[in-house]
Order: structure tokens, then sequence, then C-alpha cells
């Protein structure tokens, strides 16, 4: 099922080890257009732009978009217990977590009578994005509003598809989440629509702008942030999702096998990468694979992402080779499974979220470790971080200065504004000091 490739003997350097990197065929570029048509849709009609979609897309044309109150207050009422506690663990822990994320405020002093302020600033109104497509994630709801929350946004507007099976309404798992965070502002519109519409606000909706769009979706939600980038902060462009394993011999077979399935599960174009330094490990794991695939809830969708060309076995000369290759990766999530773990972290650079040893594996992440889900894809991890309380907020520096530090620069300030030929910067320090 899971094609692989044997990269020993070979001594490659970062260029050419991002030229192998495996990425699904389809990608956000792609979707640019699309994406474009229905965001600058619904700037012109507004809700008659984003039910029409609905209808296009979703197959149900919503007898409303804001999901009212009560709506939310009988998810809550209805949600299956063990999912409740499920859900208001995975708050407890992301809260726990999240609160680590937010830098508390500094005060520096450049020279006496000089004060610097270095203090982080909340914005003020985020839009949460939910997919609602293939799968159902009211886990996402905690991931994404639990760190603006922690963060100190004080509203907080959730989009999420509408449902065909719920009669136009937003997942009843999803709704129930939105509940127990406190969320009342939810709408039932996806995709890129959905996009532009919280970044440009629908004024027959009622939907006010947001600052930061936060959240996961398809390639079309990807290419949608992308285009709005500028005119709102956005966490990361997540397409879909993607797992790396480094392992050696001492890994267990089994276990690297059926967290490669488990984020395959999620989409087609999901990838499913193991780097290993062992090739009798790679043929255990590659009939583990075939052997368990079959058998999963979603083995066809399994089975189109673990053969495409986005997901292989990879052989490598050593660890150290691993880690090279998943540095030139950036996977979203990171797994290792040797016996020399501590080893290969410590030359890790580039990943969203790394999981550590044979009983932690990416499905514990994504649901109740405590640290965020929403990563990086597609490379994205070499330089962008994954959501956390930082993604909304913004740092500021509050600068207090009274007349003797001022007075004290006032020489070496105008030198350096005649040298930049901006003579009038010096000019409205010295003018303090020299009026007549």
């Amino acid at each position: 099922m899971m094609q692989t490739t044997d990269l020993r003997g070979r001594a490659l350097s970062s260029a050419q080890l991002l030229a192998l990197i495996p990425r699904a065929v389809a990608d956000v570029t792609a979707a640019s257009d699309a994406a474009e048509a229905l965001i600058d849709d619904v700037r012109r009609r507004g809700s008659a732009a984003l039910l029409d979609q609905a209808e296009r897309f979703d197959h149900v044309r919503p007898a409303t978009l804001r999901v009212p109150a009560d709506a939310i207050a009988r998810a809550v009422a209805e949600l299956d217990p063990l999912v409740r506690a499920a859900l208001e663990e995975s708050i407890a822990r992301v809260t726990v977590s999240s609160r680590a994320q937010v830098p508390a405020a500094q005060v520096t002093h450049p020279a006496p009578g000089a004060t610097i302020e270095q203090r982080w600033q909340p914005v003020a109104r985020a839009g949460v994005y939910v997919p609602g497509g293939k799968a159902v994630y009211p886990s996402s709801v905690a991931m994404n509003v639990v760190p603006a929350q922690v963060a100190g946004v004080g509203s907080i507007a959730l989009v999420s598809p509408a449902q065909a099976e719920f009669g136009g309404n937003v997942h009843p798992a999803i709704l129930a989440a939105a509940g127990l965070l406190g969320i009342d502002e939810v709408y039932a519109i996806g995709g890129a629509g959905a996009i532009g519409a919280l970044a440009y606000g629908v004024d027959d909706l009622g939907l006010e702008p947001v600052q930061v769009i936060t959240g996961p979706g398809n390639n079309f939600v990807a290419a949608a942030k992308r285009l709005v980038r500028g005119r709102v902060g956005i966490d990361a462009e997540a397409g879909a999702t993607e797992i790396l394993v480094i392992a050696d011999d001492s890994a267990d077979a089994t276990f690297v096998a059926v967290d490669l399935i488990s984020q395959a599960e999620h989409d087609e174009e999901a990838s499913a990468v193991l780097v290993t330094d062992s090739p009798a490990f790679a043929e255990r794991v590659s009939a583990e694979v075939d052997r368990l695939a079959p058998l999963t809830h979603s083995a066809e969708r399994v089975a189109t992402a673990l053969g495409g060309p986005q997901s292989q076995i990879f052989l490598v000369d050593d660890l150290a080779g691993a880690v090279a290759f998943s540095n030139a990766y950036g996977p979203e999530h990171l797994e290792i499974q040797t016996s020399r773990d501590e080893e290969v972290l410590a030359g890790i650079e580039n990943a969203g979220a790394v999981f550590v040893g044979p009983h932690t594996p990416v499905s514990l992440g994504d649901y109740l470790a405590g640290s965020n889900h929403v990563l990086p894809t597609g490379g994205q991890a070499r330089y962008s971080p994954g959501l956390g309380a930082y993604t909304f907020l913004r740092p500021q520096q509050i600068v207090t200065y009274s007349a003797e530090p001022l007075r004290d620069v006032v020489d070496r300030l105008v030198a350096l504004s005649k040298a930049e030929r901006l003579p009038a910067h010096g000019e409205a320090v010295s003018a303090r000091f020299d009026r007549p």
C-alpha cells in the first residue's frame, strides 16, 4: 500500500531533501481562484451569497445562518455524558497549557527616568473556523476557543458548515462544545465564503469583522485564509493533516502502523510518512499497514491517502539522517519511537508538535494531551508555530521618558537624524530644550 524510497548512501543537501519531500497533489494555490470568487460573492451579496453557497456545497439551505441560543443549549443538554466528560477534560488540559503561553509584562529602564514596558495585548475579536465535512470536530472548538479566551479575547465568533443531516444547522456536537465554552455567536456557514464573512463582516447578518481567524480546513479554506491575510491575522494555512514517524528497529511496528493509519483517516490528501534506518522494520510496518488498514472504519479513504505520493516509507543510513529528513519536511505531527529518543529530539528543529515515546501517539494530542492540535501543515512548521494563546496577542512597547534622559541623548539622536537625511527628527527633540 505504501511505497518505499531508499535514500541510503546518498549525501543530500537541505535543498535536495526539500526537493524529495512528498506532498499531496492538491495544494492551496490551485484552490485560490475559486476561493477568491466565493469571498467576493460574500462581500457583494452578504447573507444571500452564504445561503447559496451552503446549498451548493453543503446541499442544504439553512433556515437561519446564525444559530439560535436555544439550539446551542439543547445540544449541550443532549450531549452524550461520556463525550461531555471528554470535552470538559480537554478544555481543562488545554487551558493549563495555554496559560503558560501568555508572557508576563516586563519593565526595563534604559536610563534613570526612562521606562519601557513590554505588554501583551489581546485582539478584541476573533473568528474560529471548525470543519464539518468528512468528520466532525468538537475537539477543534476547544483547541481554538480556549487559547483565545485565555489570551483575553472578549468577542469570539464561531463558524462551521451547515449540515443537511440536521436541517441546515451546525452539527450538534460542535454546538455543544461551543455551549460548554460559553460561545453563543455561532453561524452555519462554511468554506471560503465563511472565511470571507469573518474577515469583512456581513452587515445584513449582524456579523462584525474579526481581527484574527483561526482553525483548520480544506484547501479552499486555507486558500481563503491566505487571501484575507493582511486584512486579518491568521494562525496558518492549515491544509490536509500530516504525520511523520522517526523509528528504529526497537519500535513496535503495530504502534507505528496504527498511528500512520489514524492520520490517514482524516482525508484522502492526508500524509503519513515513516523514516527509519532499518529495512527489516520498514517491511514489518508495511505489512502491518496492509493488514490493519482494511479493517478500519474509513478503509477506502485510508487506502487512498496511504497509497498516494504524499505517504511513503523512507530508508536512511542512520537516525541523524532521519532527523535531517524530518527537519527538511517540517511535519505537522512528528512522532519519535527509537532507542535514543532524547538524542533524536535534541536534533529536531522544525515540527508543529512532537510526540516522544511509544505511549505518546498523535491521537492523544488530538484530544486529551493538553497540547493544541491546530498546527501548521505543508512545511509551514519550518517557519510558523501552531495555535496558542500567543496567536491572539500582540506585543506592545509603552515608552515613557522624563526630560533628563531625553536631554542626555539629544546630541547623538540629532547626529543620527542628520546621517539619515531626516533632520526634522532631531529638531523634534532639540526643540524641547532650545525653545526661545
